[in-house]
């Protein structure tokens, strides 16, 4: 009881860590930028009304981008944690569905041949190549024997990745017209986004979050395997697709807004395991703190980093991943030695 009293204690402490760690993100968003805000005027712009030039700021411009933030950190946390839960693959993230290449097509014939130009343009075509690019992957991995089982789920994210990058050059190749404004958006971005697209992209990560509370007891029992899933009372195929459906509505919410941010949805999932377990009772909802603590860091760091430009969250968010990504690597490796 003691061992189990600890590890409570332990993961109360952590996740109340994570909960200061996002208001104090929240509050670096909203303040620091080419124009640094000190918190008493973000406080006032928030709860008062009027406030001058500081005050228009924060409402206008730095709010829907921490909101955003907010929504795709945690989607591609989300979304990351069950793929890894889902696949038993430890280097899983939004992408290995083809999910974030699907909408990227989507989003380039929108441009290309739709004449679709405004980021609240964007948000459906790239949420309907994300669904599209996952059913795609899905139906290819649940053909033949076996079912959808995590290596062919795998190799079936592979081979559309291959498939729709290949689409996007080439669409690419012969709208060469098209190429500045897809480029402003893939490099991954919450700048410039508006209140509208907070509006409209918000009921889907709500779904998504729901699907997800139905299938995190049949996450922690597919992490032992099927057949101890299956002697457990799990329906394997169900927990398999609820959670495809959460993860592909997740990532389509996260990529629709703000274009493919890479490496969120790798290392959050890791980072929370470590400090909470791997219940995903517990590891979702620190996913969901840690992966938005996460991106409102990268972008604020992007955004003084080289004044008074910008350096868009994707880029920042790589930057911190690849190392993330090689350590972790070299850390399996020895394990397994």
């Amino acid at each position: 009881m003691s061992a189990r009293r600890a590890l409570a204690a332990r993961r109360i402490g952590w996740t109340a860590a994570a909960v200061a760690a996002l208001l104090v993100a929240v509050l670096l968003s909203l303040g620091v930028g080419a124009r640094t805000i000190p918190p008493s005027a973000v406080f006032e712009a928030l709860f008062q009304d009027g406030g001058g030039a500081d005050a228009q700021v924060v409402r206008e411009l730095r709010v829907p981008r921490t909101l955003i933030a907010l929504m795709v950190g945690a989607a591609l946390a989300l979304a990351g944690t069950v793929l890894q839960g889902l696949t038993r693959n430890p280097i899983a993230d939004p992408g290995i569905l083809g999910i974030s290449q699907g909408a990227s097509v989507a989003v380039v014939l929108a441009i290309a041949y739709a004449g679709v130009h405004t980021l609240t343009g964007y948000v459906w075509f790239a949420f309907a190549g994300a669904a599209v690019a996952s059913v795609a992957v899905y139906a290819i991995a649940s053909s033949g024997r076996g079912g959808a089982t995590p290596v062919k789920l795998a190799l079936g994210g592979a081979a559309i990745n291959a498939l729709l990058a290949s689409v996007t050059n080439g669409v690419l190749t012969t709208k060469a017209a098209a190429l500045d404004e897809y480029r402003f958006w893939q490099v991954g971005s919450v700048a410039g986004r508006e209140q509208e697209v907070v509006e409209q992209v918000w009921p889907f990560l709500l779904l998504g979050v729901v699907l997800l509370a139905f299938v995190a007891r049949g996450l922690d029992a597919l992490a032992l395997g099927d057949d101890v899933a299956k002697g457990l009372g799990q329906n394997v195929a169900t927990v398999r697709v609820v959670g495809g459906i959460a993860a592909t509505v997740l990532t389509g919410v996260a990529v629709a807004a703000a274009g493919p941010i890479a490496f969120v949805g790798l290392a959050v999932p890791h980072i929370a395991r470590a400090v909470v377990g791997g219940d995903h009772r517990w590891l979702l909802p620190m996913a969901a703190l840690i992966g938005p603590v996460m991106l409102l860091v990268a972008d604020v760091i992007g955004r003084v980093v080289f004044p008074p430009g910008e350096v868009p969250a994707g880029v920042t968010t790589a930057l911190i991943g690849v190392p993330f990504l090689v350590v972790l690597l070299r850390r399996r490796k020895a394990v397994a030695a």
